[in-house]
């Protein structure tokens, strides 16, 4: 979020579109003159705004010296593989954020715990592990289906395989899990839109999964 009394729109550097701030990544220079994201928008200096999308970003970096040279109005060091680093950034905050989700109480892990989550809790979201087999998938969309939870258009979320889901949550062999509605919960979905709006792929809902 902005801070009091700061613009709530902004000009992409490369589009030259008037965007909200919510849909850019600020850019800023660190002490040796590089280019670095700050994705919180809370660091000094200068910025350099550019719309959240992979693309934006790499077509920052290729035109480095019209984009950043000209915004900062002088030296501005672009290492190799700028959008790259942003989803990285991107992808690390969300994995934070469900780790955090976790220690709100607000997460739940096991087939069997989201299987009775779903007949039983307000879910805000189902998350399965890239390489978790279809089968158990579909099983559980057929459950929400028939609490007639794609009502509630809750979120789908497959970004991560059960490696990374086992790191962030601090456990092993984790494939499925059930978010409970509540504020951590929606602060790791609100990480994963922006992470799927800067790949160009949004979120599913789990009426579209089961379309």
């Amino acid at each position: 979020m902005p801070k009091k009394n700061e613009p709530t729109e902004r000009q992409c550097a490369v589009t030259r579109e008037v965007l909200p701030v919510d849909q850019l990544i600020r850019f800023v220079l660190d002490p040796e003159d590089r280019v670095v994201p700050d994705l919180k928008r809370v660091l000094p200096g200068r910025g350099v705004w550019v719309r959240a999308s992979k693309d934006a970003v790499a077509t920052a970096e290729k035109d480095r010296k019209k984009v950043f040279g000209r915004g900062f109005k002088g030296e501005a060091v672009v290492e190799a593989g700028l959008a790259d680093r942003v989803d990285a950034l991107l992808e690390r905050s969300a994995l934070q954020a469900l780790s955090m989700s976790r220690k709100a109480g607000e997460l739940v892990t096991g087939y069997a715990k989201v299987e009775a989550a779903l007949r039983r809790d307000s879910v805000a979201g189902l998350i399965h592990a890239s390489d978790a087999s279809e089968d158990g998938v579909n099983k559980l969309a057929a459950v929400a289906a028939g609490q007639e939870k794609e009502a509630n258009g809750f979120q789908i979320v497959r970004l991560f395989d059960s490696a990374q889901l086992d790191l962030a949550l601090g456990r092993s062999n984790v494939i499925h899990a059930a978010l409970l509605a509540g504020q951590a919960s929606e602060n790791f979905l609100s990480r994963v839109r922006e992470m799927e709006r800067f790949r160009g792929t949004p979120a599913a809902s789990d009426e579209e999964s089961n379309a």
